[in-house]
């Protein structure tokens, strides 16, 4: 698990702006609607200087950028829209969690997305960050995806409200979706968590408690994203009466407080999911448990009956020279029969008593 650590330091310069993601194979694109309830444009592939060109200010425009890697791109971009250097660093640092922020008339909104990785059992985590000024939405992944598939779909083909509303809007749908993802992660391991409640109570394999301790990892992560999400919807839920956000319209506060609404119904069902993970532990190490005590309950049988058949054995098997037995014409078959006997009468008290 990752820990953050604190280096103690002067810093006389700042440091210098990069991507601190795992996908710096990824080149960095630029796709840009430029829309309204009557018309749509769409440009794949753009520059800067082409968004300069091709942004209409009387209507809405959604930049969406694939790739962080190339830095230049993304200094250029946020030279051209005037964006806070702290916004900036946000956008390239994905070490950092889930942030809403208004600074310079700009609403910087950054997630985390998370989607299971069913080839491996483990998650796939992703930063996206959003930028939402007048009329202009800019979104940052850090690779290509099919999270906006569909309401690219919903603005090619003006399916619902979308084209009728403002970009703010286009904003609550993208969150929608990565939210969904929320969902999906969460289906793909209940699943999992099923079989191995069933595997707690017939296995005694110790693997059975590493996946319980890989899953509970999993929980705790999604549980650590959803919850500034969670916070950062309520802020925004809440501060509708304040004219705080600018940048949202009064009539779409609603959709952004059943964002929070579903934040809050994932968040119960990863307590759920983690009770049952709970108690999947308590079954294992109960049957476990019960598995000892059935080995102990038949070795304390077996050394009980052995126990009076040694004793006599080691009486008789001092080596004493006046012991009447020993003269005795049928001493070896009594000894013997007594000792089946005493068996005998053991094993009948003890299933009797119900020990075994």
């Amino acid at each position: 698990m990752r820990k953050l650590r604190y280096k103690k330091g002067r810093k006389v310069n700042s440091q210098p702006l990069e991507y601190t993601g795992v996908y710096k194979d990824k080149q960095t694109e630029m796709q840009l609607f430029v829309f309204n309830e009557k018309e749509v444009d769409e440009y794949e592939k753009i520059s800067v200087k082409e968004f300069n060109e091709k942004k209409k200010f009387e209507l809405n425009n959604w930049l969406n950028i694939h790739g962080l890697n190339d830095v230049e791109i993304i200094k250029s971009l946020a030279e051209y829209l005037q964006l806070n250097s702290l916004i900036v660093s946000d956008i390239l640092n994905i070490t950092r969690g889930t942030r809403l922020d208004e600074l310079d008339d700009t609403l910087f909104f950054s997630v985390k997305s998370i989607l299971p990785n069913d080839d491996e059992g483990t998650i796939l985590i992703e930063q996206i960050s959003f930028l939402l000024q007048d009329n202009l939405i800019v979104s940052f992944q850090e690779k290509r995806g099919d999270f906006f598939t569909h309401i690219r779909e919903r603005l090619r083909g003006n399916t619902g409200i979308v084209r009728k509303k403002k970009v703010d809007y286009l904003l609550y749908l993208m969150l929608d979706s990565i939210i969904e993802n929320f969902y999906i992660t969460i289906e793909s391991k209940e699943n999992k968590i099923e079989s191995l409640l069933l595997a707690s109570k017939t296995s005694d394999s110790p693997e059975i408690m590493e996946e319980i301790e890989k899953l509970r990892e999993i929980f705790h992560l999604l549980k650590r994203s959803i919850t500034p999400l969670r916070d950062a919807l309520f802020t925004i839920k809440t501060i509708k009466d304040d004219d705080e956000f600018d940048c949202i319209e009064t009539a779409n506060y609603i959709f952004f407080g059943r964002l929070h609404q579903k934040a809050l119904e994932l968040l119960e069902q990863i307590d759920y999911d983690m009770k049952t993970l709970d108690s999947a532990s308590n079954f294992f190490y109960t049957a476990q448990s019960h598995r000892m005590n059935e080995v102990m309950k038949t070795l304390t049988v077996i050394s009980s009956v052995f126990l009076p058949l040694t004793f006599i054995a080691g009486i008789y098997g001092m080596n004493f020279k006046h012991m009447p037995e020993l003269e005795y014409q049928y001493g070896y078959f009594t000894i013997l029969g007594v000792m089946i006997v005493l068996v005998l009468l053991m094993l009948y008290y003890f299933k009797k008593k119900k020990w075994f």
